[in-house]
């Protein structure tokens, strides 16, 4: 059996529905295009994703949060014996408790989980990136193993597609789709938080991009915004379109009261691209970021995507 820590077994938690506001909270302040997204669906799906979302981001701050400079792997192999315990149904800290019902509600793999904690790992030992193949690596431990995590609450059509000529048809989880939406927006991340990043002594950008474009980290590091950076940036952002298209695909398969919050996250999320665009690809001085005006009038346009794609 687990052992967990006494002070932490003796800990009074809150109840789940204390716990999924303060996932809310936490979501609402750390992602809000993703938090827009999630207020599109059903409220116990909402608070769903809102746990997860809770989850990632406390493992991601143990790498990237104030107190990142005495994380060691010990502190990683601690949090991992934690996720453990929530699977097995024992919440440790009073966001856990929001978890733990998730999981209760919506059966999911531990998999995903373990990986994103692998990937926190490659943080504590890497600031730079040689190649894509490094970097692809990294997004999916870190980003696409939330789509893995989502499929379970956004759920999955049984009715394959929807027409009569292949109702006997295998029922389709599009998991590589998943993959790929949470891929796009780790690179998007990636992309926006240039300069940012910078400030921690990190590179996401791979370093043999950088030299295929005869740009150096040198030049990075001095902020040069010159017609190499915009070309490098531009094969940056169609790279990352491209992972959007393939997330596209898997839509259709999700169940309808699904569709149209994930339309809406991925459209809203793919539209920093085109404000990292719009700032002249200035990702050093400038934070892009889609405006509330642009939120509301794109959500037409997603309920439309998600009624007939």
């Amino acid at each position: 059996m687990l052992q967990l820590p006494k002070s932490k077994t003796e800990k009074n938690l809150v109840s789940s529905d204390e716990a999924y506001e303060l996932c809310r909270q936490i979501t609402a302040e750390y992602a809000k295009t993703f938090y827009f997204g999630t207020l599109l669906m059903p409220k116990e799906k909402s608070k769903a994703i809102w746990a997860i979302y809770a989850w990632c981001r406390l493992t991601d701050e143990l790498v990237d949060g104030v107190k990142a400079q005495y994380t060691t792997k010990e502190t990683l192999a601690e949090w991992e014996q934690q996720l453990e315990s929530i699977f097995a149904g024992y919440p440790v800290d009073d966001t856990d408790v929001a978890l733990v019902d998730t999981i209760s509600n919506y059966p999911m793999d531990i998999q995903p989980f373990r990986d994103m904690i692998a990937g926190q790992r490659m943080d504590l030992i890497h600031n730079r990136y040689q190649t894509f193949e490094e970097l692809e690596l990294y997004c999916y431990r870190v980003a696409g193993t939330v789509g893995l995590m989502s499929n379970a609450v956004l759920g999955i059509r049984t009715d394959a597609n929807g027409v009569p000529w292949e109702k006997n048809r295998p029922v389709y989880v599009p998991t590589q789709e998943a993959i790929a939406l949470g891929m796009a927006m780790q690179l998007t991340n990636i992309l926006r938080d240039v300069g940012e990043d910078m400030q921690r002594d990190r590179i996401y950008l791979p370093l043999e991009d950088l030299h295929a474009f005869n740009y150096t980290e040198a030049d990075l590091l001095a902020r040069v915004n010159d017609d190499r950076w915009k070309a490098i940036m531009k094969f940056q952002i169609e790279r990352a379109r491209e992972y959007y298209k393939q997330a596209e695909k898997g839509i259709r398969y999700l169940i309808r009261d699904s569709r149209l919050p994930v339309w809406a996250s991925l459209m809203l999320y793919q539209d920093i691209l085109n404000e990292i665009e719009a700032n002249n690809y200035d990702v050093f001085n400038k934070r892009a970021y889609v405006a509330k005006y642009k939120k509301t009038l794109s959500l037409p346009v997603a309920w439309l995507r998600a009624q007939v794609l």
